[in-house]
């Protein structure tokens, strides 16, 4: 039950400054509503701007007509972008959902790949390779990551695009616009794959290590069953529950840098929107 009012208090804490915040800042909201023509309007035409954007009522009447909004759905009209937010994020959120599956796919499986090698090989030189990888990736911000595989890949040696999620000016359609969405899509996945990675191959590594040492799987690796097998049929079963864990929790982590890395690869999602509006 305290958890559930500290979860209301930091929603209702949110709503309020996402209110408060434009009304704090300096300068006129007739300059986003009427542009460059907003010193030629009439008194008249500013009072029609004002009513019409509901600017001209008391603040608490404006914060209720914002609740009312909020609980219809009604997430307001962008002026800047002349469209309903609600339109101008449904453009976004649909690349952004793609990103988060993406690297968070690579990165649960990866991190059992990585944590199965870690385990099986620990206390060798490949176990403190991959956890000495993965432990600098963490330890490196997700935005200069992306910087160097931009100036490294795309730069450099000209292997990816630069910016955006498709070519401009392109008329591709079916396969052929897939591969190029994928192709714009592969730096930007790579940086937050490599960002959250440490988190799940620590957690498998662990996990399955204690497996490991269990005494059927001895017998089972006496009698020559493989490592895939191993791992795949016996081993990862038992130890699948802290890394799926591990995965779920990097979903966070992932969403929190994405506006870093979306912005630094110019990439149209929410986290770039984010970007933008402040």
């Amino acid at each position: 039950m305290a958890r559930l009012v500290h979860y209301v208090v930091a929603f209702a804490a949110a709503l309020t400054l996402n209110f408060a915040l434009p009304r704090l800042m300096p300068g006129s909201p007739l300059a986003l509503l009427a542009g460059s023509d907003v010193t030629t309007l009439s008194a008249a035409d500013r009072d029609h701007l004002l009513a019409r954007a509901g600017l001209d009522q008391p603040l608490p009447a404006q914060f209720g007509r914002y609740l009312a909004g909020l609980a219809r759905g009604d997430l307001g009209y962008s002026y800047q972008r002349r469209a309903p937010v609600a339109d101008v994020l449904a453009e976004r959120v649909p690349w952004t959902l793609l990103l988060m599956a993406t690297s968070q796919t690579i990165v649960v499986v990866a991190g059992i790949v990585l944590g199965a090698l870690a385990a099986w090989h620990r206390g060798r030189t490949l176990d403190a390779a991959i956890v000495t990888g993965v432990v600098l990736c963490d330890a490196l911000p997700a935005f200069w990551i992306g910087m160097v595989l931009l100036a490294v890949l795309a730069v450099q040696w000209s292997w990816f695009p630069l910016f955006g999620a498709v070519s401009p000016w392109t008329a591709a359609s079916g396969a052929a616009w897939a591969v190029d969405v994928l192709h714009h899509l592969a730096l930007p996945t790579a940086t937050l794959a490599m960002a959250g990675l440490a988190g799940p191959v620590l957690v498998a590594r662990a996990a399955l290590a204690g497996v490991l040492d269990q005494p059927y799987l001895h017998a089972a690796r006496a009698r020559g069953v493989g490592m895939v097998r191993l791992v795949a049929a016996h081993a990862l079963p038992n130890a699948l529950v802290p890394i799926v864990t591990a995965g779920t929790m990097g979903v966070g982590l992932a969403v929190g840098g994405a506006p870093l890395v979306e912005t630094v690869f110019s990439y149209p999602g929410v986290g770039r929107l984010v970007y933008e509006a402040v």
